[in-house]
């Protein structure tokens, strides 16, 4: 009978058929099952990694949460990308006019009879001299010493103008009584008060007083913006400010045959120098050197003293000495042949000189700001040590934005305000620790603090947007005595921003 199961095929199964490997034979000598041109070899390797997803995640189940995150692809700007301070110009600039305005009818400029006028007060009067016109004008004068703020909203009307207020007219009569037929007086005052009151717009306006009287103007400014009209040779970064002096910003080096040492900025001086000199050509040009003076570079003898100052301005390394010589001449006393006009020193952010500065000493020791040249000269004049013979006016405003802590300046103007309204006196902390020279620098000054605007001062300027067409409202007295409540009881700063600049 034959055999079901195929003889070859036994014989097959009998050749393939091998005993397993001993554990001690390496891998590579035990014999391959496949063949040599076998394709199934691919299949014994380990799988492949799995594959990154490709940003589209699949969907997920019911009930079950995934996060899902999309790569965006960064935007390449294909413009022009600013130069370097470009926009901090554009931040800073001051904008004084501003053409959709409407023009107010009426409007009267400011003159020495309408500074000491109370029957303006409450009234907008505008400052004299068109924008661009002259160098000589006013608002351009006030431009080169930087009184305008970016803060102020000049550029919601038609041209700068002003508000007429009480302390207006009490500055007018002021500045008015000092140079008379007797002896030339030297006024010495700081406006303090909270956050805008206006302490920099009466500093604004005592500068533009002095402007229309003839006087020589040298303004420290709280704050600086790049200008056209300051010297080209003067970098924007380095143009003078109140906080410069003091923060380390600015090169200083020491003065020498000085004791105790003190140190002079010379980048800053020269700056200075420039903004005066921009400032008040027309009044410097007619005046020239009338002494001789001790100097380690030659001078022409009869120099006029803006020639004096430009030369200051061009070179710093010899602007400390230029300034000294500047000053000499303007403080010289009057004679009948030279003519000698008052000076306004004008200082806005009087905190920054009252403290310590960033610089230090060759010891490594913070200087004190009354250690600096151009400091220890201005507290000379602040403090009655020196008054100006020709007679004039410092004023000097705290700042309610931009000031350090100073504790020893608040006590000091605290005391000189409850002197002059007969109240308790405050006294000093024996917890805190207080500067002498402070002290000393404001001991005698008349302090004036700026409280808010009354309701018909505050009516009078609501009536001067109305008609610069900056609201749309009616102005009765009720929008007025609204105005006036939000605004904290008048204060200015508060007043223009619920009127003109919020909308609703």
């Amino acid at each position: 009978m034959a055999a079901s199961t195929c003889y070859r095929c036994l014989l097959r199964a009998s050749s393939v058929s091998h005993k397993p490997p001993l554990a001690s034979t390496p891998s590579y000598l035990i014999p391959s099952t496949t063949s040599s041109f076998s394709t199934s070899a691919s299949l014994l390797l380990p799988a492949p990694p799995p594959k990154k997803s490709s940003g589209t995640a699949a969907i997920p189940k019911r009930g079950e949460k995934q996060l899902v995150l999309i790569k965006t692809k960064t935007r390449v700007s294909k413009g022009k990308p600013p130069n370097p301070g470009e926009r901090k110009a554009m931040r800073k600039r001051i904008v004084l006019s501003n053409t959709n305005a409407l023009e107010v009818t009426g409007m009267q400029d400011l003159n020495e009879d309408t500074m000491v006028d109370m029957r303006l007060r409450g009234q907008v009067i505008g400052l004299p001299g068109s924008l661009g016109a002259s160098t000589d004008s006013v608002v351009d004068q006030l431009r080169a010493v930087e009184a305008f703020k970016t803060t102020q909203g000049w550029g919601l009307f038609r041209r700068p103008g002003m508000l007429i207020r009480r302390e207006s007219v009490e500055l007018g009569k002021l500045l008015a009584g000092i140079v008379g037929e007797g002896e030339k007086k030297t006024i010495r005052r700081v406006y303090t008060g909270e956050k805008g009151n206006g302490k920099s717009m009466m500093l604004l306006q005592a500068m533009a007083m002095a402007y229309l009287k003839g006087w020589i103007v040298i303004s420290i400014p709280e704050g600086s913006y790049p200008s056209s009209h300051c010297h080209t040779s003067i970098p924007s970064n380095q143009l003078p400010k109140a906080h410069e002096l003091t923060i380390g910003t600015t090169s200083y080096s020491p003065l020498p045959n000085t004791s105790p040492t003190k140190y002079i900025q010379p980048n800053y001086l020269a700056s200075l120098l420039a903004r005066t000199v921009r400032a008040n050509r027309r009044l410097l040009s007619t005046l020239s050197l009338t002494r001789t003076h001790n100097l380690s570079f030659p001078l022409q003898s009869n120099i006029s003293l803006d020639r004096l100052a430009n030369l200051g301005a061009n070179d710093p390394d010899i602007a400390w000495p230029i300034f000294q010589t500047l000053w000499s001449e303007l403080t010289t006393p009057a004679s009948e042949t030279e003519k000698r006009p008052p000076i306004l020193l004008a200082m806005d952010g009087l905190g920054h000189f009252m403290r310590g500065t960033s610089y230090r000493d060759a010891d490594f020791n913070l200087i004190h700001a009354h250690d600096l040249a151009l400091v220890d000269h201005l507290m000379t004049y602040l403090s009655g040590t020196k008054t100006l013979p020709n007679g004039g006016a410092i004023f000097a405003a705290t700042s309610g934005s931009n000031t350090p802590s100073t504790p020893t300046l608040s006590l000091a103007l605290k005391q000189a305000e409850a002197r002059a309204a007969g109240t308790d006196i405050p006294q000093f902390s024996p917890f805190e620790t207080y500067d002498q020279r402070v002290l000393d620098a404001v001991k005698g000054v008349e302090v004036v603090k700026l409280g808010g605007l009354t309701r018909e001062e505050a009516r009078g300027l609501i009536e001067y947007y109305a008609a610069s067409g900056a609201i749309r409202q009616v102005v009765d007295e009720r929008l007025v005595s609204e105005k006036w409540t939000l605004a904290g009881g008048g204060i200015v700063g508060e007043l223009e921003k619920g009127t003109v600049r919020m909308r609703i």
